[in-house]
């Protein structure tokens, strides 16, 4: 049944580049002086390319942070990352326009990664004996404090800075060529890899910090290298197409349900089906025959918020149940 799964989802994948306002002649997909060649090759397929590694990242990250505390609420959302690489790429935006967006990226998540570290350091004397529901307020005053900043940052701007930082908070896809896409998808290949090679740690985290301790894993050191690892390919991800909801904490739960596996299993099934379902939400967005793509964080929002409510409600009456 799994393997039906990935075909269709290829397939998904497959035939997005085809759909869309504009049709496609397959018989001009190869003539470099057509317009149908440009949509295509230009516009429609890095879109889609950067859409599936951009999900993977964002699915596979939710899975490391619900991996490491133990919570299935705490994504790289939750505990403030986007909005600190969102507060640090506006500011690029509007102070240091020369700067690559992707360093400022990478910058805010770090900082904001650096921040809950000291800060439980200071709780509980060690990152991961301070409770998940003090990270997770961490995280939530983070995030209200970055979006002050973030108001602070939109009275200084200009008129067009603040349009291109609004258009960013919103989420998108909108690009033309592969630059930006090979980016990603070389910081997503590495970042999978990272994390596969990390996958008897996050076993043994799975059990519990104590165990893992026991079998002679520096958990500390572990976790805060795999949460290194996520701020800088979130930094990248967000810095590129803007904060996009909802993936993180959404398809990890979903794919636990479907494969009823542990998360060291499902590294790769969480990172595919992330990617594919950006890629379907895109689609989404693209034919809706509104006088402009709809932003792709409004369409995860409104897929992924009553998803996640039915899968809750769904869990809740399997426990009854048993």
């Amino acid at each position: 049944m799994k393997f039906f799964f990935y075909f269709l989802a290829l397939l998904l994948v497959f035939i997005s580049p085809f759909i869309g306002e504009s049709s496609i002649d397959i018989s001009k997909l190869f003539d470099s002086s057509s317009t149908v060649n440009m949509i295509f090759w230009q516009l429609r397929v890095p879109r889609i390319v950067l859409a599936f590694f951009v999900g993977g990242i964002l699915s596979l990250s939710g899975l490391v942070f619900q991996t490491v505390f133990k919570n299935i609420l705490i994504t790289p959302y939750t505990l403030g990352i986007a909005s600190g690489t969102t507060l640090f790429t506006a500011v690029s935006i509007v102070f240091l326009p020369s700067l690559a967006l992707y360093i400022s990226g990478i910058a805010g998540s770090f900082v904001t990664i650096m921040i809950l570290y000291l800060i439980s350091k200071v709780i509980n004397k060690n990152l991961m004996l301070a409770s998940t529901n003090s990270i997770l307020l961490v995280g939530i005053a983070l995030s209200f404090f970055y979006s002050s900043a973030l108001m602070l940052i939109f009275y200084l701007s200009s008129l067009q800075e603040n349009y291109t930082i609004v258009r960013f908070t919103l989420g998108s896809l909108d690009i033309v060529g592969f630059n930006t896409p090979l980016v990603v998808l070389g910081v997503a290949i590495v970042f999978l890899l990272a994390i596969l090679n990390y996958k008897k740690e996050l076993k043994l985290l799975l059990v519990s910090n104590d165990m893992a301790f026991l079998k002679g894993l520096n958990v500390n050191k572990v976790n805060l290298t795999l949460l290194i690892l996520v701020s800088i390919a979130v930094g990248v991800s967000i810095s590129f197409v803007g904060p996009i909801g909802f993936i993180g904490l959404v398809i990890p739960h979903t794919i636990r349900l479907i494969y009823k596996k542990s998360a060291d299993n499902l590294i790769f099934p969480v990172f595919f089906y992330g990617g594919v379902f950006l890629v379907f939400s895109d689609l989404i967005a693209r034919n809706l025959n509104t006088a402009s793509s709809l932003p792709i964080g409004v369409v995860t929002s409104f897929i992924g918020a009553p998803f996640f409510v039915y899968l809750l409600i769904r869990r809740n009456n399997k426990k009854k149940q048993d």
